[in-house]
């Protein structure tokens, strides 16, 4: 009786044992994507790593930036971390989570291809492509705006309009680097208001508005119009002479992830050629410098970015932001 005892509870933990190395097996093999990418590019991205890394599992969650955000810091107050990788928005909300400690480093080999103001010296986030902020006009305007100075011209008074920062990360970052600009600075902003530039939500309803002849003029991210010109959409976009600010779509691997090969093995390949070129099928500009632009952008080395210093944009957002309320309300 003993000893068939002994022989259930040896086969007991035998088999409890290979459920367990089952369990991670499975585990090994998934990576669990968290990302604010519109759905098809997101469904395009995931199917392009599986086509090269067709052994790894994705399960992928998509939201906007704001209420991922939301949803993975409650979950990290609960003391859950679900994802393995992230792949969001804007470079502020990443150094956001770096400073909590929430993020990993890790120095992809891609890194070396990439300008050096494009990711993070330690390797937290990696930026894998740009969209741009600058200026939009109706093509029957009568005017066409090159440089920022030109939206404060007098003839240009109260048929401007623009994103709000409170809304938009891509405003954000735009104010951020326009403030930290020597030739353009805090001041700026007072210009356009003294202007009675009209402040909007977002960066789709100032497409809009400029398509419709509703505002001659605004400041918009570039794909937008780039893509709608395409179609017959009666806009062009400008790149202005002073410089263009943009948001990066950083990616990063969480602190707390489960399977750091796997999401190494990501962030290699949407840094890689094959991965920056799907950025531009797309239809965005890519982070790689030697990669096409898609039909409608300047050759990217043309493109002057301005700097901004992220972590010193997110010290000051919530100045930023009262700012802007400030002047344009909120």
């Amino acid at each position: 009786m003993l000893k068939r005892s002994l022989c259930t509870a040896v086969t007991l933990a035998s088999t409890l044992a290979g459920l367990a190395l089952s369990a991670s097996a499975v585990a090994d093999d998934k990576l669990v994507l968290y990302t604010s990418q519109p759905n098809s590019d997101a469904q395009q991205t995931v199917d392009a790593f599986q086509a090269a890394y067709p052994d790894i599992e994705v399960e992928w969650v998509r939201d906007g930036t704001t209420r991922l955000m939301t949803r993975l810091r409650s979950e990290l107050s609960a003391g859950v971390s679900n994802p393995d990788v992230l792949l969001i928005a804007d470079s502020m909300t990443m150094e956001s989570l770096k400073q909590e400690n929430y993020l990993q480093p890790y120095l992809s080999p891609a890194r070396e291809d990439f300008d050096a103001e494009l990711f993070d010296p330690e390797g937290y986030y990696y930026g894998t492509k740009l969209i741009t902020t600058g200026i939009v006009y109706n093509t029957g305007a009568d005017d066409q705006p090159q440089s920022w100075q030109d939206l404060l011209k007098p003839e240009y008074e109260g048929l401007v309009t623009m994103p709000s920062p409170l809304y938009s990360g891509a405003a954000l970052i735009h104010m951020a680097a326009i403030s930290e600009n020597p030739d353009l600075g805090e001041s700026y902003y007072d210009a356009l208001h003294d202007n009675r530039t009209e402040a909007q939500g977002g960066n789709g309803g100032v497409f809009n508005a400029v398509a419709a002849g509703t505002k001659p003029y605004g400041i918009v991210v570039d794909f937008l119009p780039i893509r709608e010109a395409a179609k017959g959409s009666p806009v062009e976009f400008v790149f202005p002479e002073e410089g263009v600010s943009a948001v990066t779509e950083p990616v990063a691997i969480m602190a707390g992830a489960r399977n750091v090969d796997a999401a190494q093995k990501f962030v290699d390949f949407v840094l890689s050629e094959e991965g920056q070129q799907l950025v531009s099928e797309q239809g965005y500009l890519p982070a790689h410098p030697g990669v096409t632009p898609p039909e409608g952008f300047p050759a990217r080395d043309t493109i002057e970015l301005m700097p901004v210093d992220i972590a010193q944009a997110l010290e000051q957002e919530e100045a930023l932001k009262q700012r802007f309320s400030d002047l344009f309300g909120g």
